[in-house]
């Protein structure tokens, strides 16, 4: 007999980063109180990264779906392939000129634009696509907040979340 049911423990899998920065961080207040002022240089470093943990752990969390939904992502090398059973397609990071999250259709879908391709549109609960945090984590002048407000977000229209400047996809493509 399980200890935990299936539900609990995948709700506690999908917030384990920031389960183990408020670890971290107990076991820092602890090493602060406890044997005096031994431990305080090592207790106060265990207490930053514990917010650290928690901080990241609570916009992965967020980002986290079940895993559930149709096809499955891979991201290898600053490329993103999807393998979707109706659609597919693979997109490399530096191309991207514009990324939106289309929340008409069910479920939502990441829209990838690159130029001269057709979009690759990624359900949001493909498997996989928890790996999709970091990759879109690399474009530059990414807003993490403003992507997990959109994922949050009850809107039924596109919203473009990132979008290419101009003059850095004039020099990517002279280079």
């Amino acid at each position: 007999m399980p200890f935990f049911r299936p539900e609990a423990k995948a709700h506690l899998f999908r917030w384990r980063e920031a389960l183990a920065g408020g670890g971290l961080f107990v076991l820092g207040g602890w090493w602060l109180i406890g044997p005096g002022r031994l431990l305080t240089l090592p207790a106060i470093a265990c207490m930053i990264a514990g917010l650290a943990l928690i901080w990241i752990g609570i916009q992965r969390a967020r980002f986290r779906s079940a895993g559930q939904g149709p096809g499955t992502v891979e991201v290898d090398e600053g490329q993103i392939a999807y393998f979707g059973p109706l659609t597919g397609g693979a997109v490399a990071l530096r191309e991207i000129s514009r990324l939106s999250l289309d929340r008409a259709q069910h479920p939502a879908h990441w829209r990838l634009d690159q130029p001269g391709l057709a979009p690759v549109m990624i359900p949001v609960n493909a498997a996989g696509a928890e790996a999709l945090f970091d990759a879109f984590a690399t474009l530059p002048g990414l807003r993490t907040e403003r992507m997990l407000a959109a994922l949050q977000s009850q809107s039924k229209h596109p919203i473009v979340i990132w979008q290419r400047d101009s003059a850095i996809s004039a020099q990517l493509s002279l280079h």
